[in-house]
């Protein structure tokens, strides 16, 4: 019999799926970082939309006129940066709904980490996930399962219970249908994103990302004009 903590150790049915060559070479628009470097971006094929993903953590506005996406992994420093920088443009745009996407490409630690996001998910609902994945990026140290049921138990929830969630077939059903939708869309970098029909790999910064979010809510596209 397994133990507690071999459980989450174990990735089981979930690979790790290397990314498509899709999006490497593709610019639908011309789109700047905020340090002028150009992002790279591609259309969204309508058969790959991610608003049919299940276990998708939703944060922002509940009827939102804008939506993003974010692909992401627990143990991707500029995903740390990301969600700080999100979080404040949560705050202040109150249209604006982010749907938050596990591609937990960078260790087993993070597929660890993403079993137990969607245990708090299943077992406490979209307010309560969004709260720990705050509460993982407002950490130090790697994340694996060990230190996500630590931040599991910090919020007052049962560890064993989200362990067993965690390592059920229905989540890794879950997250094996989100990584092989990044794998597809040729996410290959943490983080990227979708938004209006366009994903784009990387983090553009917080002054181009709410340029984007503007243009999407203006023109249904991340460039007007073009």
């Amino acid at each position: 019999m397994r133990t507690r903590r071999q459980a989450l150790s174990l990735i089981g049915a979930f690979p790790l799926i290397a990314g498509s060559a899709r999006g490497q070479e593709e610019q639908e628009y011309s789109l700047r970082a905020d340090d002028g470097a150009a992002i790279r971006n591609f259309r969204i094929p309508a058969e790959l939309d991610p608003a049919a993903l299940p276990g998708v953590v939703w944060t922002g506005a509940k009827a939102g006129d804008v939506i993003l996406y974010e692909f992401f992994d627990y143990n991707c420093g500029f995903c740390r940066k990301a969600a700080r920088d999100l979080d404040a443009m949560l705050g202040d745009d109150k249209n604006l709904r982010l749907g938050l996407i596990n591609n937990a490409i960078l260790s087993i630690g993070s597929v660890q980490a993403a079993k137990v996001q969607q245990a708090v998910l299943r077992l406490q609902g979209p307010r309560a996930a969004s709260e720990f994945h705050a509460r993982m990026f407002g950490r130090r140290g790697q994340s694996d399962g060990t230190s996500a049921l630590a931040v599991a138990r910090e919020m007052g929830l049962d560890p064993r219970r989200v362990e067993e969630s965690g390592d059920s077939p229905a989540v890794t059903a879950v997250l094996t249908r989100q990584a092989k939708l990044a794998a597809n869309l040729g996410m290959i970098a943490t983080p990227s994103f979708a938004i209006a029909g366009v994903g784009f790999l990387g983090w553009p910064g917080k002054t181009s990302l709410q340029g984007i979010v503007a243009n999407a809510r203006r023109c249904d596209h991340p460039v007007c004009g073009a």
